[in-house]
């Protein structure tokens, strides 16, 4: 095992690469609770409970799609880097796709799984790298950010601090609600934790939020800790009810967008996850990341497994720096987080009584650290400001992922062909140009 991992090549040795798993684990684990109650849409109220995704059977392939993603990236890339659901990705495939879009999760879960066939695809041949470069760079910082003022918004939400105002649209909510102060709670002690550079601070403020939500009475108290891992039935191969039974959902513009976003972010935030942590743990040689193409196919073929068990798209964790800076440099952490999420799987009866005011920290949280691109953009460039600027507003105000990139992307040839930036604009640009032009038209 050593030397398959090149522990010595590496300076590493047993200690640091366990230690450096379970803090990744510990920095991540609260995608367990948070991905189930996003995907069953737990918040929503009036949603009707025949069309919700069973959170059990989430819970397990949340788990499960994690471990196994988290597997092959470690012994095919050999890199300290963990996979799970993604979220941002969660939010747009439940408010975005199911609550806004009017798809079934099942024909979501198709989209997951084309997004992922054409990942790998794209991977195996090398056309990823294009595809990215033809974006262009203040853009890709736009959507990242945006999806961070997106969740942030869910979390308050979620949370009751923001809520329906019918003069202003939104408004404060009743700040002396019991679970609204639950939530309040659960912020303050995270951004403490965080502030403190505490590790697995978001997990451990979501355990605190808990437990005292259990001793006021606002969180039942389960009935034993350690369970029966529940079923994966409920949505184990739920993608092939639409491919193989409802084919004619497949080819409309609604589908093609849904797949192309589902691509587009979980391409960046690939990306941009491998980088950080492959330099964090100094693994970059003469500015490229060995191994690129198999830690870019071990996440894309997790997608595929993750859709097909019942999960949204599963990606690379930007969490794993945490490892990292715990002492990870091998694959053999990533090892040890994904035995970790397979231990997971008994502990249900204790995740399956947390409610939405305890996973609403943790998406305001989380939230605040995707809008840190913000700086990176050139906001003093009028034709980039524009797109970028749409791009990131409309995702909370729209309530939809999808909408806040379509805008950006059609507002950019504009701008630039208008500053006489033509020669700057990528072919693909305009291709995304037009069919988004067609999303708007014919779905929203």
């Amino acid at each position: 095992m050593k030397k398959y991992f090149q522990f010595d090549e590496l300076g590493t040795n047993y200690r640091r690469e366990i230690i450096g798993g379970i803090t990744t684990f510990l920095s991540m684990a609260y995608i367990l609770i948070l991905n189930p109650l996003t995907l069953s849409l737990s918040s929503v109220k009036d949603f009707p409970d025949a069309l919700r995704m069973d959170s059990g059977a989430v819970f397990v392939a949340t788990a499960l799609a994690a471990a196994i993603g988290t597997l092959i990236m470690a012994f095919l890339a050999k890199y300290p880097i963990a996979l799970a659901p993604g979220v941002g990705l969660n939010a747009f495939f439940a408010y975005t796709v199911v609550l806004t879009l009017g798809m079934s999760w099942q024909q979501a879960l198709t989209g997951v799984l084309f997004s992922g066939i054409i990942f790998v695809i794209l991977t195996l041949f090398g056309f990823r790298e294009k595809i990215i470069n033809a974006i262009p760079v203040e853009l890709k910082l736009a959507v990242g950010a945006g999806i961070g003022l997106f969740i942030t918004f869910i979390g308050l939400r979620n949370a009751e601090i923001i809520v329906d105002n019918d003069a202003t649209l939104v408004g404060l909510g009743d700040l002396t609600n019991g679970n609204t102060l639950l939530a309040i709670f659960g912020i303050v002690i995270t951004i403490i934790m965080m502030t403190r550079g505490w590790k697995g601070a978001i997990f451990i403020g979501m355990l605190l939020t808990t437990v005292a939500g259990m001793i006021v009475g606002l969180i039942d108290v389960p009935h034993k800790i350690v369970g029966a891992v529940p079923s994966i039935a409920p949505t184990f191969g739920a993608p092939f009810e639409t491919l193989f039974h409802h084919t004619s959902d497949l080819f409309t513009v609604k589908m093609l967008v849904v797949v192309l976003t589902f691509l587009f972010v979980d391409f960046f935030d690939t990306a941009g996850t491998m980088v950080a942590v492959a330099n964090q743990a100094g693994l970059i040689k003469n500015n490229k990341l060995p191994r690129a193409g198999r830690a870019l196919f071990a996440d894309s073929s997790a997608t595929v497994i993750g859709s097909i068990l019942g999960t949204s798209t599963t990606t690379a964790y930007i969490e794993s720096t945490a490892g990292v800076a715990a002492g990870a440099r091998t694959g053999f952490a990533s090892v040890i987080t994904a035995i970790l999420f397979l231990l997971s799987l008994f502990f249900f009866p204790v995740l399956g009584v947390i409610t939405s005011p305890v996973t609403a920290p943790a998406l305001i949280v989380v939230g605040v650290l995707m809008v840190s691109s913000l700086n990176e953009i050139d906001w003093k460039k009028f034709e980039i400001a524009v797109p970028a600027f749409f791009t990131i507003i409309m995702m909370p105000m729209t309530y939809s992922i999808a909408t806040g990139i379509g805008i950006g992307f059609i507002f950019y040839p504009i701008t630039m062909l208008l500053k006489g930036r033509w020669k700057e604009i990528h072919p693909v640009m305009y291709v995304f140009f037009f069919i988004f032009i067609l999303y708007f038209i014919f779905i929203l």
